[in-house]
Order: structure tokens, then C-alpha cells, then sequence
């Protein structure tokens, strides 16, 4: 079958496995999954992912692979040829996974405070303590990576990652939260400039949105939930 990534909207960190996706240029299909609606807490969609979060990747052998860090791990091999991601037990391997375990532990985990303020109708002084323990924690995982990045233009070097496409995913967060303020870390924000202009980020960006995009990768379009579980044989 044709692989189908489970992506959340809105502001999902799935949009960076989507970059991936488009970056590898291998088939695949997409599944929108609602995360301030019904869909995320459907029966249907946990018998995808039983812990109700997005991404989830259905491979092409039918097997369910969850978690961002997981998803790209699975899918780095296949960019291997590209540069894009590496052999398992190589030491170019365990640096992407070095880099994308940074970015979900340092990077999105500081985000987490002012996602829960979101969700959660946080308010008053409950919000701005929140707030503050976000900016913290923001700053130091922004000052961190700044001081991890080589001479390259990207966070592993010369050439672009799948690393790369996950930061995007969670770094654009800064815009819609208004923190932290990224151009104190000059090289992150002029990372974060460049693959903005990537054709792969304003593909993801465009179908986040519900809008026509354009795909210069595999995108094979979008399918149902209902019709993906009879595909997985879970209907």
C-alpha cells in the first residue's frame, strides 16, 4: 500500500514529517486529522494511535508507526542516497538522532507551557506563570542550539536533514506564541529564513491551511480516516 501519514491541524508537529515526506520524494498519502475537534478523540482514530496525538504513520506493509522522533527514524534510511537521513549504526545516524532528540526534548518541550495555556482556557495569573516558565525554558533550548550548530548552513552540516524539517515544524511555533523572540540567536533565525523558502515547508504550510498546494515530492492526496482504517483492515 501507498504509506499515509496522519497529520494534526492545527499548528501540528507533524508538519515536519510532511517536509520529510516531500523531501524524499517516495509515494505517500495524507489523513487530516482534526486536533481541536471530534476526529483526535474518535474511536477511529485511536485505533491508529491509542494515545489520541498526531503524527501517525501507516507504512507500506500496513504496520503503525506513532511519534514524530519514531516517524522520522523509520523513514531516514529511504533518504540515505539523498543525505537526508543516514544508516542505522553509523555515526552520521546517531547525530540526526542526537539532533531530533534535542528538538523534542529541549525545543518542543518548551513550547508545552503555552500549548496548555491554549488548549486548557488557561487565564489571569495561571497563564502569565505559565508564560514565564515557557519563556525560560525557551530561551535556553534556543541559546543551546545555537551553540550545537556547526559552520554549515543546516543543523548537521552542508546539507539539509530530516532534522531540519522536524526544527521547522516546531520552531514556527515562535510566530503563532509570540515567544521567544528568535532573532537574538541570529544563525537559528536565518536557518529558520532558509527553509522557509523551502517548495516542501510551503507545500506542508498550504495543506495545513485546506489550501490547493503544490507538491514537488509523492504526495498520491488525501484520504478519509474511515477509508484508511478499511485499507488497514480496522474497520
Amino acid at each position: 500500500m501507498t504509506p499515509i501519514l496522519f497529520y494534526g491541524v492545527p499548528a501540528g508537529c507533524s508538519f515536519g514529517s510532511i517536509v520529510a515526506l516531500e523531501w524524499l520524494q517516495m509515494p505517500y498519502r495524507l489523513c487530516r486529522i482534526d486536533m481541536a475537534g471530534d476526529d483526535i478523540r474518535s474511536e477511529a482514530y485511536q485505533q491508529i494511535n491509542p494515545v489520541a496525538e498526531t503524527p501517525s504513520l501507516a507504512t507500506g506493509d500496513g504496520r503503525l508507526v506513532a511519534e514524530s522522533m519514531a516517524i522520522l527514524n523509520h523513514l531516514a534510511p529511504q533518504g540515505a542516497e539523498k543525505g537526508l537521513g543516514f544508516l542505522q549504526g553509523t555515526a552520521a545516524f546517531d547525530r540526526l538522532n542526537q539532533m531530533l532528540a534535542f528538538l523534542n526534548t529541549a525545543l518542543f518541550d518548551g513550547f508545552s507551557p503555552l500549548w496548555h495555556a491554549y488548549e486548557h482556557g488557561v487565564e489571569g495569573e495561571a497563564k502569565a506563570a505559565l508564560a514565564a516558565y515557557a519563556q525560560a525554558k525557551l530561551q535556553a533550548a534556543h541559546a543551546q542550539l545555537e551553540r550545537m550548530l556547526g559552520e554549515g548552513p543546516y543543523l548537521l552540516g552542508e546539507s539539509r536533514t530530516l532534522a531540519d524539517a522536524y526544527f521547522y515544524g516546531i520552531a514556527r511555533w515562535a510566530e503563532y506564541h509570540g515567544v521567544p523572540d528568535r532573532s537574538a540567536f541570529p544563525r537559528l533565525q536565518e536557518l529558520f529564513d532558509r527553509l522557509a523558502e523551502d517548495p516542501a515547508v510551503h507545500f506542508a504550510a498550504g495543506v495545513e491551511a485546506g489550501e490547493e498546494a503544490t507538491s514537488t515530492g509523492g504526495f498520491r492526496g488525501h484520504v478519509r480516516l474511515e477509508a484508511a482504517l478499511e485499507e488497514l483492515g480496522l474497520a
